[in-house]
């Protein structure tokens, strides 16, 4: 999934789109999910949440939120917490302003480019889990 979304970001797709895409290519989630995804880019175009991380949250909602795919009763809330303190396991914050380090246009393409790789390592691993 991650080399689908790296090659989607670094061809016109925002990291939160990338990242969707990608896993609507792998069945992970419904198309209708990448219009949404649109606004959260840029940390939703203000700093705040990076979009990998939002768009993760979208696909474990899909997956174990309320009327899920999966048919199961798995506290997404719980997913949604143990996608975060995953992610700043490896990069210590979620926030798009201080990920990005105000770096714009290629330079910040590149530096994104791995939070979308760890998002899509993370979000792999947790939908693997039996629960």
């Amino acid at each position: 999934m991650k080399e689908k979304a790296v090659y989607y970001f670094k061809n016109g797709y925002s990291c939160s789109e990338s990242i969707i895409r990608a896993a609507i290519d792998e069945g992970l989630c419904d198309p209708v999910l990448l219009s949404c995804a649109t606004s959260f880019s840029g940390g939703m175009s203000s700093g705040c949440v990076c979009g990998t991380v939002a768009a993760c949250q979208m696909i474990l909602g899909f997956n174990y939120g309320r009327d899920n795919i999966r048919d199961n009763e798995v506290c997404a809330r719980e997913k949604a917490k143990e996608l975060v303190d995953k992610f700043k396991e490896k990069n210590k914050v979620t926030c798009c302003r201080i990920l990005s380090g105000g770096l714009e246009g290629a330079a910040r393409k590149e530096r994104c480019s791995k939070y979308v790789i760890d998002c899509c390592d993370i979000l792999e691993e947790m939908l693997k889990a039996k629960v």
